[in-house]
């Protein structure tokens, strides 16, 4: 069946864990995730022979940009672990990192999946005694190696 209304930006799951890495619990949920871009650089070049006076364009490396998540504070320390692990640790930390879109069924749509990811940086909450409905959040921002995208019916696209 084809879908003619585009999906919403609410319904996401957030997976960091990695194969072999114990933590004391599964990630909380995450609020929001930004970020999610790829960036291809160009080199011009040209013959010296070419009969048209213009520059080829040739594409040469990407670079992936750095994903940052949102989430509620919970009574978890996997956030602190994996931020000390990269510490110490340093590339040994590193971890695919997959979101995944999913319907209204809760059934998967299309997910990225980010390779070499490590904390970047950690921000927590902003703390003001007055008001008293507002969520205490942490935002943990990764530093991304290598993205690729999968829809739900095909194959992993890098």
């Amino acid at each position: 069946m084809d879908r003619t209304s585009p999906f919403g930006s609410y319904n996401f799951q957030v997976d960091l864990q990695s194969p072999g890495v114990d933590i004391d619990s599964p990630f909380g949920g995450f609020a929001e995730v930004s970020g999610l871009n790829t960036e291809l650089t160009v080199a011009e070049y040209r013959n010296g022979n070419d009969a048209e006076p213009r520059v080829r364009k040739v594409s040469g490396i990407y670079k992936v940009g750095d994903v940052t998540l949102k989430r509620g504070i919970l009574n978890s320390t996997d956030l602190w672990q994996w931020i000390s692990q990269a510490r110490t640790q340093s590339v040994k930390a590193q971890r695919v990192v997959t979101i995944t879109l999913r319907d209204e069924a809760g059934e998967p749509v299309e997910s990225w999946k980010l390779r070499g990811c490590i904390p970047l940086k950690y921000s927590g909450p902003t703390l003001t005694g007055k008001g008293g409905g507002d969520v205490a959040m942490e935002e943990l921002t990764l530093s991304v190696e290598a993205i690729s995208f999968q829809h739900a019916q095909g194959s992993e696209i890098t």
